[in-house]
């Protein structure tokens, strides 16, 4: 009989940095159950998402594909085309037992539900954090509901619930997917007396004034304190403070409120761990914990995510199987969001459909990294102008060493933007030489023939990816 392939617990939280764990090198907090599986297993250090926003990276990762092929390019209207396929839909078709509880976030309407899994229940747009609502399907058909409690404890327990139910001999795939850390930060009773009498460390950045950057940088309403509401900071803003003073302000409020809300994630990722470990399922199970993108945490004086700077595109992702990752280890090859559904698939045994324009992880996972690895990626980030942080379109290319960045910045053939225009901007960032990322070297002359290469490789992988609807350079 063959191998059945492996369960599967992927754990994703909404707008957790890498810099927010310890496991990661955190200056600011400790998340003790999480580095457990990074101490089990493996970390990577250069996995990204290709858009930062919430629905699309959820929608890559469900396809394997980028938003111009999946259609999810920004929040609502733009939608995931419900016809491609997606990996709980391939894996539930090969005998795997599959459910998702908590976010969702790609449409609650009848044709936008999720699709491939045996149980679900998912949280209607971002849900709340207190007694929230969740939507689920039974004979009756779409059903809505209030649970009374706090939002991460109950995923945690709709996941465990299914776990102690499920069909023991059938290997099974499991979503739980948090809808913390999203803003506005709310956190539990337990945790909401954490950090009180201390102040959270600064990020080296707070403070920028976004010198010699591309007009983007400062036009972007993501600055922390000055663009923050009273549910971000759960207090008037003192707007008559002048802006590097109510930056401090700001960030001790909202940071500390961030926190808070993963510490109860790490609280229930213990839960989880736990439960495969007291049931002997802990050998056979791969988890995964990650992040549908990165966040700014003062980074740049921001909050939020969207550009392609280090802090929105990097993703967390930790991965323990013992019977293939070796305890401790780490990578830094890149990997994308859109690599997750091939490795899922790889493990079952399943087949990819052709769609997929990511590829299996598994190597690296295994310290194999093929000689014909990726040493680049592609990034577009569609939302122009969104009405909200003013982030401006863009797309660029991100190499170990090189970060190549083009604002077209405009939302004529975008779904749900405005069609305002600027002028065209490059940035390039010497990632080795200014890890931060405050120096744009695209006008020095010895970065000359690296922007040409560079360039060379944006157009390849647009033109390999299809994204046909890219803007070319107008420079």
């Amino acid at each position: 009989m063959a191998d059945p392939g492996p369960n599967i617990i992927f754990i994703m939280s909404d707008d957790h940095a890498s810099h927010a764990m310890s496991c990661y090198g955190s200056q600011i907090n400790q998340t003790p159950n999480i580095d457990r599986i990074a101490k089990g297993g493996m970390r990577l250090d250069n996995c990204f998402c290709t858009n930062a926003l919430c629905t699309p990276s959820r929608a890559s990762i469900l396809t394997g594909t980028y938003s111009h092929i999946n259609g999810a390019t920004t929040l609502s209207p733009a939608r995931m085309n419900p016809d491609l396929a997606a990996f709980p839909q391939l894996l539930q078709d090969n005998g795997y037992q599959t459910a998702i509880f908590g976010k969702w976030h790609l449409g609650t309407e009848p044709d936008s539900c999720p699709k491939g899994f045996d149980d679900w229940t998912v949280l209607p747009g971002q849900g709340r954090y207190h007694n929230p609502e969740f939507i689920c399907e039974n004979e009756n058909g779409l059903q809505r509901y209030t649970e009374t409690g706090y939002v991460t404890d109950i995923v945690t327990d709709m996941s465990l619930d299914w776990l102690k139910d499920r069909n023991p001999d059938a290997p099974f795939c499991l979503l739980c997917h948090h809808k913390a850390p999203h803003r506005p930060w709310y956190p539990d009773e337990k945790h909401a007396g954490m950090f009180l009498n201390e102040d959270v460390p600064e990020p080296e950045t707070l403070y920028d004034d976004y010198s010699n950057r591309a007009s983007a940088a400062e036009a972007a309403r993501m600055r922390v304190g000055p663009h923050m509401s009273y549910r971000d900071l759960k207090s008037e803003v003192p707007e008559e403070l002048p802006e590097k003073q109510l930056r401090a302000w700001a960030y001790q409020r909202y940071i500390k409120d961030y926190l808070r809300v993963i510490a109860s994630v790490d609280d229930n990722v213990g839960r989880l761990l736990d439960y495969l470990e007291e049931e002997g399922l802990d050998e056979n199970t791969m988890v995964i914990y990650t992040s549908d993108q990165g966040f700014f945490l003062g980074d740049h004086g921001w909050f939020d995510k969207r550009f392609m700077y280090e802090e929105a595109l990097r993703m967390p992702f930790i991965v323990k199987y013992p019977k293939e990752i070796e305890p401790g280890s780490v990578n830094d090859d890149i990997a994308l969001n859109v690599d997750f559904p091939s490795l899922f698939l790889d493990l079952a045994g399943v087949s990819e459909p052709e769609s997929f324009q990511g590829r299996s992880i598994r190597p690296l996972l295994r310290g194999e990294t093929p000689d014909d690895w990726r040493d680049s990626m592609y990034y577009r980030y569609w939302m122009h102008g969104d009405g909200c942080h003013n982030a401006y379109a863009h797309y660029g290319i991100r190499t170990k060493r090189y970060k190549l960045i083009y604002y077209y910045a405009d939302g004529l053939n975008q779904p749900g933007t405005g069609d305002e225009i600027h002028e065209p901007e490059w940035e390039l960032f010497d990632l080795h030489q200014d890890p931060c990322e405050l120096h744009n070297v695209y006008n020095d002359p010895q970065y000359a023939s690296i922007i040409k290469d560079l360039k060379e490789e944006l157009h390849r992988l647009q033109a390999e990816l299809r994204d046909e609807r890219y803007y070319k350079d107008r420079d």
